[in-house]
């Protein structure tokens, strides 16, 4: 796999000076969970990225929950954290990848190709009975220049203007109950974008949680169309990148994020609201 690395090649790369290794560990119900998960163990080395301080932007009355931070922002947040345009950035948490998975959009958004999420997370590092240390990091300032790649990205008005267009798919990530919108603990609004279909982002983990390969990955996707267009949401833009990740793996070249996702869609009270079971023909 191309994003994915395994416990074994990060255990062998400990302790390189290009390495940096980001604890992206967060949970939505106690935000503060993941930074005191790292204090207590984490994989030596790490720094800590936290998703809503570090990986996402101010809320606001668009842009969703967990909206983009701005450009420089994120320049600043990598070099403050060490990350280099010469870094090889492993990222990892133990949410199935997901909040890793942010970081290593956010990385390739900015340009970065080396960058890459650990298969499995911290807790299967732990129970490998691989290295940990509560020591945090003296981190070594880096400067970090964006070139920013505008194809990964997609907007709220464009998703709206190719809403039923021919070769465009979009691929709702969430939960299938929260897609068909018979549930919604978020979100005031329940539901999806019309026209998307529902391939739920940790159907691409085996049963031991760690990550599918290519080809269960590609069998995930085997009905859509390798050369048209693929929009990735969520609820807020996390989940949706694992999503975006197994895609690529499974050979799909026409990803982009709807970064805002669900939560920004609904901000906008015009925006249309579909409910039920929809697979694209």
């Amino acid at each position: 796999m191309n994003n994915i690395v395994s416990l074994e090649w990060l255990k062998e790369k400990l302790g390189e000076p290009k390495l940096v290794i980001a604890d992206c560990r967060f949970r939505l119900d106690d935000p503060d969970a993941g930074l005191r998960a790292y204090e207590e163990s984490h994989i030596p080395g790490a720094v800590y990225m936290d998703l809503e301080k570090d990986l996402s932007g101010e809320v606001e009355e668009y842009g969703g929950r967990h909206p983009l931070p701005d450009i420089f922002a994120m320049t600043v947040t990598f070099g403050r954290t060490g990350i280099s345009n010469d870094s090889i950035v492993v990222a990892y948490d133990d949410q199935g990848g997901a909040m890793a998975s942010r970081l290593w959009w956010l990385l390739k958004y900015m340009g970065h190709e080396q960058v890459y999420v650990l298969d499995n997370g911290f807790s299967a590092w732990a129970n490998e009975g691989l290295p940990v240390s509560t020591e945090n990091k003296v981190v070594q300032p880096a400067t970090y220049l964006a070139t920013v790649q505008h194809n990964m990205l997609v907007e709220m008005d464009e998703v709206r203007e190719l809403l039923g267009s021919e070769g465009v798919t979009l691929i709702d990530s969430r939960e299938a109950p929260r897609y068909r919108g018979e549930v919604e603990p978020i979100d005031r609004v329940a539901g999806h974008i019309p026209g998307a279909i529902n391939r739920f982002w940790q159907e691409g983990l085996t049963e031991s949680g760690g990550w599918k390969d290519v080809a269960a990955q590609s069998d995930r996707f085997h009905d859509l169309d390798k050369n048209g267009e693929l929009i990735v949401y969520c609820g807020s833009g996390v989940t949706a990148t694992p999503n975006v990740i197994a895609l690529q793996e499974a050979g799909f070249t026409k990803v982009r994020l709807y970064a805002g996702s669900w939560s920004d869609w609904i901000s906008y009270e015009e925006n249309p609201v579909a409910t039920g079971d929809e697979e694209k023909a």
